[in-house]
């Protein structure tokens, strides 16, 4: 069996980054990943503009204004957002202005207007001794003409998209989501419409790794069930192969008679890296290349057990999505975190042991506070709610209540 840290290594080093580009509409992209980094064709902001309601005035003007002693300058034009202003602001004049508007030129500070007060028709006394280029929001503060905005390999959030809006994206180029074939192995599995007769059992796992790989930025391809039948089961895989980037298969990876995964792996050319990860829940892991031309296809052949199977995909499968799909190395990983253990959790210490359970900040500390009931790979029933992983190391027995634990949130792996 291969260390945990040994299996991620191999499986990541199997994945290429996505060299496939796809140019999207902007409403479409939330949650895309971009492809190509975007300077900015603009500044920002485009124009000295201001930041407040109030008047346009000269610093040299009003820098002995007071409340006592206020100046009293002529208003020679109102701006309000969007309009060009027309004057020049001459010694003794200001001008009315919105926030947002252009700055006429002459002007180089901007008074509130609560620090104003409108006299006669045309004039306005300054009750405040400003400070200069106050409330001026300048030319390319923010961002200039061909500087970076936005890198490769980032994700496109609603802050990202309003950026590319701004700089005038409607399209923009960004990775092709990964394919990602899911087929279930077993003569014991039915759909979940089918009444259930002795033996057989629901095939949850078809739908929570396709939910696993939509969360996960992917396409899944749903391929159903597949008896315990040799042929058949080749013929899965082989349509699996060429049609995916990554295949995700459940059951027929341990030693029974009907175990056949890894056998038809090897006919159909595949190279087998992994076949047992020292890992609990998820031992039986196969994990297989193929080279179709110009592409890879990475095969992980998971337990049928259902929390064997998303233990497995939250630690191995999940990183080689994030690679495939363009993302950057920092996000390959799963991302550590130190939290307090509210319970004693257990292992046998053979094998790296993953317990699941919830994740909260309290207080400015994280807690770990394990799933209720029995923690057996088959029960499907206490992983609702789960939103993180905590490890036992090999040859650690117990991390008792109040201690150290490294976990890792499985939403955000």
């Amino acid at each position: 069996m291969l260390p945990v840290s040994h299996a991620e290594k191999i499986i990541l080093d199997l994945v290429r980054p996505s060299s496939g580009i796809e140019s999207i509409d902007l409403n479409l992209a939330t949650g895309r990943i971009l492809a190509t980094s975007i300077v900015s064709r603009l500044d920002f902001p485009h124009w000295d503009n201001s930041a407040m309601d109030g008047y346009a005035v000269k610093f040299a003007d009003v820098r002995s204004s007071t409340s006592k002693h206020p100046i009293t300058l002529e208003v020679v034009e109102e701006i309000p957002a969007g309009y060009q202003p027309q004057r020049e602001i001459q010694s003794g004049e200001a001008a009315r202005i919105f926030t947002g508007a252009i700055v006429p030129a002459g002007a180089d500070t901007i008074v509130m207007q609560e620090h104003t007060q409108p006299v006669q028709k045309n004039f306005v006394k300054i009750q405040i001794t400003p400070t200069a280029r106050s409330f001026i929001r300048q030319r390319g503060e923010y961002a200039r003409i061909g500087d970076s905005l936005l890198a490769a390999g980032t994700v496109l959030n609603p802050a990202e998209i309003a950026i590319l809006a701004a700089t005038g994206c409607s399209e923009v180029e960004v990775y092709r989501r990964p394919r990602v074939a899911i087929l279930s192995t077993g003569d014991e599995l039915v759909t979940p419409n089918r009444l259930l007769k002795p033996g057989q059992i629901v095939d949850s796992n078809q739908y929570a790794l396709a939910a696993f790989v939509q969360q996960a930025g992917g396409i899944p391809i749903c391929m159903g069930i597949v008896p315990d039948d040799r042929a058949k089961l080749t013929a899965a895989m082989s349509e699996a192969i060429s049609s995916a980037d990554f295949v995700l298969s459940t059951g027929g990876v341990s030693v029974g008679d009907y175990d056949y995964v890894e056998d038809i792996l090897a006919e159909l050319g595949g190279d087998i890296q992994i076949r047992a990860v020292a890992i609990k829940p998820g031992k039986p892991l196969t994990v297989a290349k193929f080279n179709r031309g110009d592409r890879s296809v990475v095969y992980f052949g998971l337990p049928g057990n259902p929390v064997s199977a998303l233990v497995s995909c939250w630690r191995f499968v999940k990183p080689a999505m994030a690679k495939l799909a363009g993302l950057p190395k920092s996000s390959w990983y799963p991302k550590w975190i130190e939290a307090i253990t509210t319970q004693d959790l257990t292992a046998d210490g053979k094998r790296e042991t993953y317990l699941w359970g919830k994740l909260e900040l309290i207080d400015g500390i994280h807690h770990f506070t394990l799933a209720g009931g029995s923690h057996s790979s088959g029960n499907l029933i206490n992983l609702a709610g789960t939103n993180a992983l905590a490890v036992i190391p090999v040859n650690t027995n117990i991390i008792t209540a109040g201690s150290k634990v490294q976990v890792f949130n499985v939403s955000s792996v």
